[in-house]
């Protein structure tokens, strides 16, 4: 072995070293000590060579374990309202500012609501969550939904969830006073990121809306979508901002470009990078529920399960909102492989 080879092998072997090492202080903060980790450690994380996040993801997936148990929580979505959006939200075919094949519909009949929600149940779940469309609610939405939740609820014993844009105090009080046990109201990037991608209302607006969920007693839901551009400082960024909003539940979202949107031409992120962030949201929010949600079909395609062990414990099973998931039998099949039981989850455990 020549000397710049004999060089480059010791180098390697001082950095595998290294890497080993900072994969331990973190197993021992998280898993020993119950400390959340620090930023800087996170960012080391993150930096990690692409061959160590079998092992990145292997710590998480006892982190999950240790801080959330092995519960899996099964959710149903249903879009009552589709299309027709006033907001220029670059990744959302459903914006009425883009030329999507996604056409405006008025709100669904209650007996389809009830249907779906039936067959939701009927699957294992525990959770409905019922979408809509909107900047935020007007009043005849509101009544329709003060209506409606409490209805699907005692038809079907599930907990239902709304997401319809952004809130007033008065109007997160009635939905509360409704019976919404969680809402859905996702940040989807960092602040620095965000007018990149929407230019309608701010990043602020939406974590206030955030804010106002929690302040009135609902659940929140807070997701994410990764891979509209963004950079991984951003990305870390967003974890920090995660920690801050303190959300019971993020659903992981992976950028599905849809024709006719801005995004349309951006490539989906890969399955590794796809893997090591799955895996670093859950380093990040130890004790979060984390939910598999639109894109995953097409970003992780065959490593789908590999999420599961990655940090991921809860999944939407069916399609989404303007896109096709798997069917749900693949879904449950794949929990019953791994073993992973299904049951509900609380902001509790």
């Amino acid at each position: 072995m020549n000397d710049r080879l004999r060089e480059a092998g010791l180098a390697r072997s001082g950095s595998v070293i290294a890497e080993r090492a900072l994969m331990a202080e973190a197993e021992r903060a998280l898993l020993d000590e119950r400390r959340p980790l620090e930023p800087g450690e996170l960012a080391a994380l993150a930096a990690l060579p692409a061959d160590r996040v079998v092992a990145l993801a292997a710590l998480a997936h006892e982190v999950r374990l240790a801080w959330a148990g092995p519960n899996v929580e099964v959710e149903g979505i249903l879009s009552v309202k589709t299309g027709g959006c006033p907001e220029d939200c670059h990744f959302c075919s459903q914006s009425s500012r883009f030329s999507s094949p996604v056409k405006a519909t008025p709100f669904l009949d209650t007996s389809e609501v009830l249907g779906a929600a039936r067959e939701t149940a009927r699957l294992g779940a525990s959770e409905f969550c019922i979408v809509l469309a909107v900047r935020g609610p007007d009043e005849r939405i509101l009544e329709r939904l003060e209506a409606l939740v409490p209805l699907v609820a005692s038809e079907t014993g599930l907990q239902v969830a709304v997401s319809a844009g952004i809130l007033t105090d008065a109007q997160a009080r009635r939905l509360a006073a409704a019976g919404v046990h969680r809402y859905n109201h996702n940040i989807e990037t960092a602040r620095s990121f965000f007018a990149s991608v929407v230019t309608t209302h701010t990043w602020e607006e939406r974590a206030e809306t955030c804010r106002l969920v929690q302040r009135h007693g609902m659940e929140l839901c807070c997701g994410v979508l990764l891979g509209m551009g963004e950079s991984d400082a951003q990305r870390l960024e967003l974890l920090g901002e995660l920690r801050e909003l303190d959300p019971c539940e993020v659903p992981v979202n992976f950028l599905n470009p849809r024709p006719g949107t801005p995004l349309e031409i951006r490539r989906p992120v890969g399955a590794w990078d796809a893997i090591r962030w799955i895996s670093l949201l859950r380093l990040a929010l130890p004790s979060t529920i984390l939910r598999y949600a639109g894109g995953r079909e097409i970003t992780l395609r065959d490593l789908q399960a590999m999420g599961m062990t990655s940090g991921i414990n809860a999944l939407i099973i069916g399609n989404y909102l303007t896109t096709l998931g798997r069917s749900p039998d693949e879904d449950l099949r794949m929990l019953e492989d791994l073993r992973m039981p299904i049951g509900a989850l609380s902001a509790a455990i």
